[in-house]
């Protein structure tokens, strides 16, 4: 596997797909802020959460970029359109499973059954994440498959 482009290149997806959905944030597509949600999961400090959010964001785009690295390496192959068909996936399944049961184990997040409680403030992302905007699944799912396009185009292969 190639590392150093692992590194490189996996800390530019995850930057690119931070960007884009910050940006869908500023443009009023979508109300989700992932760093902030995982940042909140770790301190009740709303300034604090985001700064430890992206920093654990950035590490997890660095691990699932070594996935998508295996990915490209067992096929033999790394291509922007392999790439983007990996982070579609992973894009629909973060929104389909993993942000609807988020609430079952965020510390600071109520659930789609139990309302705001002192230390639970945060709102459940629901059915297909729609209750922060009725377009954040398409948001989210561009951004994961532009991570996966880049990832595809530029890991070289070794």
């Amino acid at each position: 596997m190639n590392l150093p482009s692992i590194l490189l290149w996996g800390f530019a997806a995850t930057v690119l797909l931070t960007s884009l959905t910050i940006a869908a944030q500023s443009l009023g597509l979508t109300r989700i802020d992932i760093p902030f949600i995982i940042g909140t999961m770790f301190t009740p400090d709303r300034d604090r959460a985001k700064v430890v959010g992206l920093v654990l964001h950035l590490v997890n785009g660095w691990v699932f970029a070594i996935v998508y690295g295996l990915f490209f390496e067992n096929l033999h192959m790394a291509t922007w359109w392999y790439g983007a068909l990996l982070g579609a996936a992973q894009g629909m399944f973060i929104v389909v499973v993993v942000l609807p049961v988020l609430p079952g184990v965020h510390p600071r997040m109520v659930s789609d059954f139990r309302g705001p409680e002192p230390t639970r403030l945060l709102e459940p992302p629901g059915f297909l994440v729609r209750n922060y905007g009725s377009k954040t699944p398409f948001v989210l799912l561009f951004a994961h498959v532009m991570y996966g396009a880049m990832l595809g185009t530029f890991y070289a292969l070794y």
